[in-house]
């Protein structure tokens, strides 16, 4: 619910404070005197795109802060959530616009971007009046109009849940189509290429292992003579035999020594250990250079086979093993490609089966809900003098979707054996501002919560008890529904302005040579004048002044 509007330096508005109330809440007028100008304003703080020229002559900056009250489960507690705003019960918008067009909001202290103001928005206030394209006059809104009557949004989830699945179903299939076609035109080098891969069988690290091997083999004779020269100088008579020599020395005259040899004879022990390992060591190099796989002209062989097959895939040698894994995963999907297409169509043909099913469904709950919106609007248009009227809710066919297969239009026949058409071709200037408010009655039902609801001038081109009706419907819409229980009309109807429960008068006055518009809350006696005033005009007689109690008197007129 809108609680308060505070405006600085706006169009011919210097300063103004008005604070809302619960209920049908009506501004009224003269011609000129400002009323659009707090529309303007109100949707300058919620984001809305409309006129640029906004700060009043002469000042820096111009501002507009609107405190809006949020119940538990108001749904701008979603919006504020994921855009990372702190939530209360308060909702706090205010909005700056700098002489050079600048502008620069803030929602609860904090800065904002115009597109997080115009998500709020959505769910904070709707503005309506006989032009507004973008509300009930759009056929494109219809569907949402309708669903939001019917209350189907278990269907409607159900469908969009159906569709997606339909969608992955379809994705898959053709994902599998397009992989067999690409299988299928490079079939033949895959069969070669696993074939090649299979018959050599690189395994990781044979390359380098293989290269190791060859560096060995082409030094020959001289790493044997080597290998035969350093085992000799170890072994035999070589410091082996010396070390046991030196080692048996010392065994003799160590007990005469009384200890002396005990470190040199450990040490020596030591050596003898290390010698051997060395010894051992130099035996296992000579087996592995004399007992290795392959002579020098294998391994080169080989060597160079597993580097070109390399080459040829653009793969390091070490790699050839994890493309070959994956050659072979290609071929094995080719060979079983026409049976995963088949199992992938019989998923889909299955998927499209619950969609229709699901979409069927939704048509269905549609056409009821149609039935149902069509008996109201008859109900709602006798009180408003339209009971010849009529009012039907048309349901086609549409391509499938997330939504459905349907469309919805809202059409009117506005005499018997008139020919029924679209709202705003069919209806005149008044009878378009009734069907609308009718919509709006019936609509309310479905209409989500803490919605403020704001006519401008819904009233225009209606009179006498036509009028009466039309702000009886605007009262009773302020009085219930899901709606919130809050409507703003601005209005130039007396009988309208006479049914609202909170009354301000929009007027200019110039001061020091500059026009401003400032609105003034009515007290009882101020709401007689100015519904005389708009009764009568100019001069406000005692028999207008009459009229006006009587209007304002509890059900001076009988209601619908």
């Amino acid at each position: 619910m809108l609680v308060s509007l505070d405006i600085r330096d706006m169009l011919l508005i210097d300063r103004l404070e008005l604070a809302f109330r619960p209920g049908l809440n009506v501004l009224t007028g003269e011609t000129g005197a400002g009323k659009s100008i707090l529309l303007d304003c109100l949707g300058f703080v919620l984001g809305w795109r409309g006129r640029a020229d906004l700060v009043r002559p002469g000042a820096a900056q111009g501002e507009v802060v609107a405190e809006f009250a949020l119940a538990p489960d108001h749904p701008a507690r979603a919006i504020l959530t994921d855009a990372g705003f702190p939530v209360d019960d308060t909702l706090l918008l205010r909005r700056v616009n700098s002489a050079e067009g600048r502008k620069s909001a803030w929602i609860n202290d904090r800065r904002a971007s115009g597109e997080v103001l115009r998500a709020l928005s959505e769910v904070l206030v709707e503005l309506h009046g006989q032009q507004d394209d973008r509300g009930l006059l759009n056929p494109r809104s219809h569907g949402g109009f309708l669903d939001a009557f019917g209350e189907l949004e278990a269907p409607l989830t159900e469908t969009a849940a159906r569709w997606r699945a339909l969608s992955r179903a379809r994705k898959a299939r053709k994902e599998a189509a397009a992989l067999l076609d690409d299988l299928t035109r490079e079939e033949d080098f895959l069969r070669h290429a696993v074939q090649e891969l299979d018959l050599l069988d690189p395994q990781t690290g044979e390359e380098e292992a293989l290269d190791t091997r060859r560096r060995m083999l082409q030094q020959g004779e001289r790493l044997r003579a080597d290998l035969a020269r350093a085992h000799a100088a170890l072994t035999g008579e070589g410091a082996e035999r010396m070390l046991s020599d030196t080692t048996r020395w010392l065994d003799g005259a160590a007990e005469a020594l009384e200890g002396r040899l005990d470190a040199p004879l450990e040490a020596l022990g030591r050596a003898l250990d290390e010698v051997a390992e060395a010894a051992r060591g130099i035996e296992d190099a000579q087996e592995a250079f004399d007992t290795g796989a392959g002579t020098l002209e294998e391994v080169e062989e080989r060597l160079f086979a597993i580097r070109g097959l390399a080459r040829k895939h653009g793969v390091l040698p070490d790699e050839l093993g994890a493309l070959a894994e994956d050659l072979r995963a290609r071929l094995a999907a080719l060979d079983g490609g026409s049976a995963d297409i088949a199992r992938l169509e019989a998923e889909e043909r299955a998927a499209e089966s619950d969609y229709a099913a699901a979409a069927e469904a939704l048509s269905a709950a549609r056409r009821a809900a149609a039935a149902e919106l069509d008996a109201a609007m008859a109900a709602e248009l006798a009180p408003l003098k339209m009971e010849r009227a009529a009012f039907a809710t048309r349901i086609g066919r549409a391509a499938p979707g997330p939504s459905g297969q349907d469309t919805v239009t809202f059409e009117v026949a506005t005499n018997p054996g008139a020919p029924a058409g679209a709202l705003n071709r069919i209806a005149s200037g008044g009878e378009l501002s009734r069907f609308l408010l009718a919509l709006k009655v019936c609509l309310a039902r479905g209409a989500q919560g803490g919605l403020t609801m704001i006519f401008d001038e819904i009233d225009r081109g209606v009179g006498g008890a036509t009028a009466d009706a039309v702000g009886r419907r605007l009262r009773a819409l302020a009085a219930g529904g899901r709606n919130g229980g809050q409507v703003l009309v601005v209005t130039h109807s007396p009988q309208v302005a006479a049914l609202g429960a909170h009354h301000w008068r929009v007027e200019k006055h110039v001061t020091a040579g500059q026009t401003l518009s400032r609105v003034v809350p009515l007290s009882a006696d101020a709401r007689v004048e100015e519904i005389a005033r708009m009764l009568a005009g100019d001069s406000i007689t005692d028999a207008a002044r009459a009229a006006a109690r009587a209007l304002l008197a509890p059900d001076a007129v009988p209601g619908a």
